[in-house]
Order: C-alpha cells, then sequence, then structure tokens
C-alpha cells in the first residue's frame, strides 16, 4: 500500500493577521452530504473561522482526528465510512495543507483512531479485515512521510470477533493497549450516511476485550475479556487512556463501565471494573490532571471522576447539557483545564466549550461556537458537522 500524495492550499476569506496562539482545529463533514469534508482552523479569541481546508471527499462522515495535537504540527483526520484518512500539516496554520492520504492498508481497512510514538511515527487502528467486514481488522505502523512500515492482524487466538477501534501507547511499558467496539453497530443514526458500509456482515457477539500489543514490533500479545460488572452491561471497550503515571491505562466502555488494566508489562495481564456510572452512550474521554472526564450519551453531559486512586474512582461533577445534545467528542486543552465538546442529534452542528477546576473536578460550559451557517471561507456549503475537534499547541 503506497500512500496517496496530495497538495493543496485553504481559502480565505480576507487577509488576516498573524494570530496569537489559541486555536482550535475542527474536523467536519457537510451536514446535508453533499459537499467535501473540511478542516477549520477557529480563532479561540473571537471563535471566528479562520479558514478551511476541503479535502474533496463527501457523502459519509468526518470522524476522529489525533486525540491531542501532535508536536510535529501535523493532524490526522478520519472520514470512517470513506475509508480514507488524511494527514494535515499544520505548521503554518492559516494556509494548512494535505500531505498525504491513505485507505485500505494490505488486507485490513477502515482506520478509526491513531497515536505517535516516541519515533514520530504513527499507528492506527484499523476495524475491517476486509471491506465487507467478515474478519478482524488490526493496526498499522507509518512514517510520517507515509511510508507503510508494518501492519499485524488483530485476530485472537480465541473464537472473538474483534475490531480494533482505539489505543493507547505506553512507551516505558513497550505496549500498545487497544480496544475492540465496533463502529458498524454503536454509531447513531445520520442522515443520508451510506447503509454499504455501516453495518457489520459478520453476527459475531459484541467483543468484551482489550487486546495488548509490544509497541516495537506490533507483535499482538494477549487479549483480556474485560469481566462483567453487577448489570452484565459494562462491555462494548472504546476509549483507552493512559494516566499521568504513564504506566497505567484505564479503558472506557460503551455501556459507561470504567476498568483498569493491570500487570500491563506481564505474561498475563488481567483488568478490573472500577466503576459503572450508570448510564449509556458513553463515549471519549479526556484525563484531566488526577480526573478523568468522559462524555455521556445519555446524561446527556459530561462526568467527571476522580481517579487520585485509579481502582476507586468517585464522582466530582457532573454538567448537563440541553436534551437535543448528545455528546460524543472530547478533548482537552494544553493548559489542562478548557474543553471542547462535540456530538450528536438535533444540536451536532455545534461545538460546546467547557471548563474543568483542576482543584475540585468542577465542571462548567463556557461558550459555544457555532457550525450552522450559510458559507465558509472555501464556499457557499451550509451546515457542517463538527467531530475530531483540537486545540493547538502554544507557541
Amino acid at each position: 500500500m503506497a500512500a496517496t500524495l496530495a497538495t493543496g492550499c485553504a481559502t480565505t476569506s480576507q487577509r488576516q493577521p498573524t494570530p496569537r496562539p489559541d486555536l482550535l482545529f475542527a474536523w467536519a463533514s457537510d451536514e446535508d452530504r453533499k459537499d467535501s469534508d473540511f478542516l477549520a482552523v477557529i480563532d479561540l479569541r473571537t471563535n471566528r473561522v479562520l479558514t478551511t481546508m476541503p479535502v474533496g471527499q463527501s457523502g459519509t462522515m468526518a470522524h476522529h482526528t489525533d486525540y491531542q495535537m501532535p508536536r510535529d504540527g501535523t493532524l490526522l483526520a478520519n472520514d470512517f465510512y470513506g475509508n480514507r484518512t488524511w494527514l494535515f500539516d499544520l505548521s503554518n496554520p492559516l494556509v494548512p495543507k494535505v500531505r498525504w492520504s491513505f485507505a485500505d492498508v494490505g488486507p485490513i481497512s477502515f482506520a478509526h483512531s491513531f497515536a505517535r510514538l516516541p519515533n514520530g511515527n504513527i499507528v492506527a487502528t484499523l476495524q475491517r479485515g476486509d471491506h465487507a467486514d467478515a474478519t478482524p481488522g488490526g493496526l498499522a505502523e507509518f512514517a510520517i512521510d507515509g511510508r507503510l512500515l508494518r501492519w499485524a492482524s488483530a485476530r485472537p487466538r480465541s473464537d472473538e470477533f474483534v475490531r480494533p477501534y482505539s489505543l493507547a501507547t505506553v512507551p516505558r511499558l513497550d505496549r500498545i493497549v487497544t480496544t475492540t467496539a465496533d463502529m458498524g453497530s454503536n454509531m447513531p443514526a445520520m442522515p443520508n450516511m451510506p447503509t454499504m458500509v455501516s453495518k457489520p456482515a459478520t453476527k459475531a457477539s459484541p467483543s468484551r476485550s482489550v487486546q495488548i500489543w509490544r509497541m516495537s514490533d506490533l507483535k499482538l500479545l494477549q487479549t483480556v475479556v474485560l469481566p462483567a460488572g453487577p448489570n452484565g452491561a459494562e462491555g462494548s471497550p472504546n476509549e483507552p487512556r493512559r494516566l499521568a503515571d504513564r504506566r497505567t491505562v484505564m479503558v472506557g466502555t460503551g455501556n459507561c463501565g470504567l476498568y483498569r488494566v493491570k500487570d500491563l508489562e506481564a505474561a498475563q495481564a488481567s483488568a478490573e471494573l472500577v466503576y459503572a456510572i450508570g448510564q449509556k452512550s458513553c463515549a471519549v474521554p479526556v484525563v484531566a490532571g488526577h480526573y478523568w472526564v468522559i462524555a455521556v450519551g445519555s446524561l446527556p453531559g459530561l462526568v467527571a471522576l476522580d481517579i487520585s486512586d485509579p481502582s476507586h474512582p468517585r464522582e466530582a461533577s457532573r454538567l448537563v447539557l440541553d436534551a437535543d445534545w448528545m455528546p460524543h467528542w472530547l478533548s482537552l486543552a494544553p493548559d489542562g483545564r478548557r474543553i471542547v465538546i462535540t456530538g450528536f442529534k438535533k444540536m451536532r452542528s455545534k461545538i460546546l466549550l467547557a471548563t474543568i477546576d483542576p482543584a475540585d473536578g468542577k465542571l462548567a460550559l463556557t461558550g459555544t461556537i457555532d457550525f450552522d451557517r450559510a458559507a465558509w471561507p472555501h464556499g457557499a456549503t451550509g451546515a457542517a458537522i463538527p467531530h475530531g475537534t483540537v486545540f493547538a499547541r502554544p507557541r
């Protein structure tokens, strides 16, 4: 597989002064699915869109980006149902460029989430072993110039059917932890969403596993089945995160359980359920100091858990949103206080801004950025749906 090289420049509505380093990058799809996905660059001093970069693909769904802005000034952005991922060069944020893109990686396809390795390479989860979704996906490692370095299948030794969803890297232990939620069955219905790839072909039961890989060569070491919770419904593992000690990994699930992975460096790791929120549709979390902040669709809102003791979390605060919201994506600013929120339902054409108090974990809503607009710097394409949204690093 060779990455597809691309070039291009953004369009701007008018000449802008050099901005202060307080920018937000938002990856969005056209609401009526007729026009291109695009990356928007937003000035957080004014909440104004400074520029946009369309990628020329439409009709599907702009989905995940890097969870945090990488130090090298690039940003990965994925159109999951379109089966394509782009690498943006944001070294000059007012003139974003596409360096390269990729789709299938050998026999695995449909990239979902990304992480950066200490050597500067990129590792990605890919959900499917084929376009029919009848075989497991895997992991792939790329050089920053787009060269595919290696890929590995996620097929476990057991009969469980797994689809790699998200990942957390643990360089100190030479480990990667991946989760196995299924995009085909977990995503909410969206207007005009293509149906040919939206449902899994297999009738396999939803996975309740996390997988542990050796980072240095992408060797699959172990598949760990998560124990059931008190209601037997804390499964569907979706988002792992490494904590501040750089060794501990916590795993959130779509059914709002929180697990701690134990003995990650050992031959036989395990997992323990440490908290159950008692809600549904938990999605992307952020780790803000010693708080685990999670988007909870059924609330709808955010819940902050104090994880000072990772085996005994306790709720610190909640932020309840309008009933027309279904929060899904969270990203944390480099200051450790500001949080960006995107989601689904009627309010999906907005970005919410919130804060967390590092002293007590209290959450507060602070602002809104409207994506329900007629025109953008790249043209009059109408309302858009932001998804992966990341704060720029200060310069």
